[in-house]
């Protein structure tokens, strides 16, 4: 195997990245490569009934037990759930974040989505992209060499522009280990979202059952971007594996990075 990757998956909460990138995860960690998920808030506001200190700490053992379960690394940011904004501070953060792991690959949300907190996190990552390689910014820690690849996890947004992906991955063999790390997150898939959604009388009681509900639940959100996006499917895999695909997810590269050229998505995705 060529050099191992390393990958810095950024999103606003705990779980952002287990949703938008969970299953390529999984294919990433099975390659040798690291992975890092990272939750630029603490989580602190997500619930019907907890929140502050004593939510984030029930967000920060989630998240460890994602780490125990699926072989990656976890940051999480102490930065107040819905209260971020793209301020100079929260931009030398990412800076420091990104100049620290060094990452070949960076997944970001887009700049255009309902949560202000995703919206944002977009922001200061495209802001810190260039400035990672200047060495008289953020001094203290030393400036990279190279500007990291950077790529939009999937969405369905349509306003100002749709989301358009580059590469789209094959899911199928890892679906399983991304709904088991969204189910670690049980203050969420379980509590807060079926309170906010109006569906909390549904949720299951036991364990075993919690996790065949939240299967069932997420199955048609999986599939999207396999249905969506079949002809980069049948392109990547060949016309009939591609169209047997079930589960996917997708990604379109930001121009503030390196580009996401024919032999970047080689190198960055290389499932077959």
């Amino acid at each position: 195997m060529s050099t191992p990757l390393r990958i810095l998956i950024i999103g606003a909460h705990p779980d952002d990245c287990e949703f938008t990138a969970g299953g390529t995860a999984a294919l990433w960690v099975a390659r040798g490569d690291t992975v890092c998920f990272v939750s630029v808030t603490n989580g602190d506001a997500g619930h019907h009934t907890l929140g502050g200190g004593p939510l984030a700490a029930v967000r920060r053992r989630e998240a460890e037990a994602v780490t125990a379960s699926a072989g990656v690394q976890y940051i999480l940011m102490d930065n107040h759930d819905g209260a971020l904004l793209p301020t100079l501070e929260l931009r030398n953060q990412i800076i420091d974040l990104i100049r620290t792991y060094n990452p070949d690959l960076i997944l970001s949300p887009r700049p255009n989505d309902y949560h202000p907190d995703h919206r944002y996190t977009a922001q200061v990552i495209q802001d810190a992209a260039y400035m990672v390689t200047v060495p008289n910014v953020r001094s203290s820690v030393p400036n990279l060499m190279h500007n990291p690849v950077i790529a939009y996890v999937s969405d369905t947004f349509q306003k100002p522009l749709p989301f358009a992906p580059d590469v789209v991955v094959s899911i199928d063999s890892t679906v399983t280990q991304k709904i088991a790390m969204l189910d670690c997150h049980a203050s969420q898939m379980y509590e807060w979202l079926p309170w906010n959604a109006g569906y909390l009388a549904e949720v299951p009681t036991t364990a075993e059952a919690r996790l065949r509900w939240l299967a069932a639940r997420l199955d048609g959100r999986m599939r999207q971007d396999a249905n969506r996006y079949r002809a980069l499917l049948c392109a990547r895999y060949g016309h009939d594996r591609g169209n047997a695909v079930q589960y996917a997810e997708a990604f379109e590269g930001c121009e503030y990075g390196s580009p996401l050229d024919a032999a970047a998505i080689l190198r960055l995705f290389p499932f077959h």
